[in-house]
């Protein structure tokens, strides 16, 4: 099926000139799209709300919401969408940048639920062990937190192992470990009938997800949200990012002596081995 830009592009040539009108302007306001109803479109292109109408059943629609819900699921999906704009808007596409992931973390930062929050890190104080499952785009945020866990506790393991199945890895686990999945949008299906099977075992389970994920909800003891919304084509992981930074600061300041003996531990060997530059 084709996405309203192409169809637009496609039928542009056949459209009226008042249509064209419309037509420009949402290739002009694409990422904006979804928050106008369609009397707002009429307005803010010029033209009747009646030719607002006949323009999307022109272009396959049969309401203009049909349109919305179909923008609104793509991007919930994690479908890239973009348009020419991206390429040529400079400093405004910058300060449309800036606006939105300023807007993603503050929109984390006030959901985030304390109680959760509190209890999902004391259990990474705990926990024998931590298995951090990450696959797609979450991988790279999984080995990033298992890196960072790392600096102040041991046994922190990251899931699955490159061209790996899960099974071989997950089959030892114990309610006397933790798992924390990454499960943000366009999982694969593993993701559920593994979060299941983790439940049923009753192993502390923690899941970092975007707000939108309603099949995640009741899966995972604790369930950590962060918004990936961004201006153009690709979701943005930066509080995904800030939401990981804060998990292991949080858990460095609630073992801090054995933390930082570890840190210092780790600094010495970085020496003896001459890991990294010194400047």
């Amino acid at each position: 099926m084709k996405q309203l830009d192409e169809r637009l592009r496609s039928h542009y040539p056949q459209l009226s000139p008042q249509e064209q009108r419309i037509a420009d302007f949402v290739f002009d306001h694409f990422d904006d799209l979804i928050s106008y109803n369609s009397a707002e479109l009429a307005r803010l292109s010029g033209v009747s709300k009646a030719t607002v109408s006949r323009l999307f059943r022109r272009l396959g629609y049969d309401k203009y919401k049909d349109m919305r819900d179909e923008l609104r699921i793509l991007r919930q999906s994690g479908m890239p969408l973009t348009d020419n704009r991206d390429a040529v808007q400079g400093n405004t596409l910058l300060a449309r940048h800036y606006k939105q992931e300023m807007a993603n973390l503050t929109q984390w930062v006030n959901a985030l639920d304390a109680q959760q929050f509190g209890e999902a890190v004391q259990q990474m104080t705990r926990a024998r062990r931590i298995f951090v499952i990450g696959m797609r785009n979450s991988w790279p945020l999984a080995l990033h937190l298992r890196q960072q866990l790392l600096q102040a506790r041991a046994d922190v393991m990251v899931l699955p192992q490159p061209g790996q199945t899960l099974a071989e890895e997950i089959v030892d686990i114990t309610p006397d470990d933790m798992v924390v999945v990454m499960a943000f949008r366009r999982r694969p299906r593993l993701i559920r009938p593994l979060m299941q099977q983790l439940q049923q075992r009753d192993i502390p389970l923690l899941a970092l997800c975007e707000p939108q994920a309603q099949s995640m909800s009741g899966l995972a003891r604790w369930q950590l949200c962060a918004p990936l919304d961004s201006v153009s084509a690709f979701d943005s992981y930066a509080s995904a990012m800030s939401l990981i930074n804060l998990l292991t600061n949080a858990l460095l300041h609630e073992m801090l002596t054995q933390g930082r003996q570890r840190i210092h531990q780790i600094a010495d060997l970085y020496q003896q081995l001459d890991e990294l530059e010194h400047r």
